[in-house]
């Protein structure tokens, strides 16, 4: 990952929060272009920086919709299975600059599930390099669940 996200730190700070949405509006779920709006402002909340965004639309049983934005700092992605009232979004961030968490909270207000579960991993480099020998950095990986109703 680019080291313009990482200053006043001397290992990698990286942030994973995914989580699984149910009780969703089916009409939202098969939008293309309201989730590719959806995630776009979530990347700007996140304050991270778009480089590309992708969507693709599912036909068949077990369709839906899947959007994919590629970021300076990760990626931050939607897909969804309009039949079944559900989708699970997942988002990456590298830096100290950016924060997964408003992209979450944004996505998750707008969709207004009836519940969903969330979970968060640390992953920030454990080690840093110093002279040729490994140190530990950090540690303290998290990981917790939240139900909404």
């Amino acid at each position: 990952m680019p080291e313009q996200g990482n200053t006043g730190s001397d290992y990698i700070v990286g942030r994973h929060v995914f989580a699984n949405l149910y009780g969703l509006d089916k009409e939202k779920l098969w939008d293309e272009q309201y989730l590719r709006s959806l995630v776009e402002e979530a990347v700007k909340r996140a304050n991270a920086s778009l480089v590309e965004m992708k969507s693709w639309r599912f036909g068949g049983k077990h369709g839906g919709v899947s959007v994919l934005a590629l970021v300076i700092e990760s990626h931050v992605a939607i897909h969804t299975w309009p039949e079944y009232e559900y989708a699970t979004i997942d988002i990456y961030t590298c830096g100290e600059r950016s924060d997964p968490w408003k992209a979450f909270e944004y996505m998750l207000n707008e969709l207004k599930p009836k519940y969903y579960i969330v979970g968060y991993a640390d992953r920030s480099s454990l080690y840093i390099s110093r002279g040729g020998r490994a140190e530990l950095a950090k540690t303290n990986p998290l990981q917790e669940v939240k139900h909404h109703y």
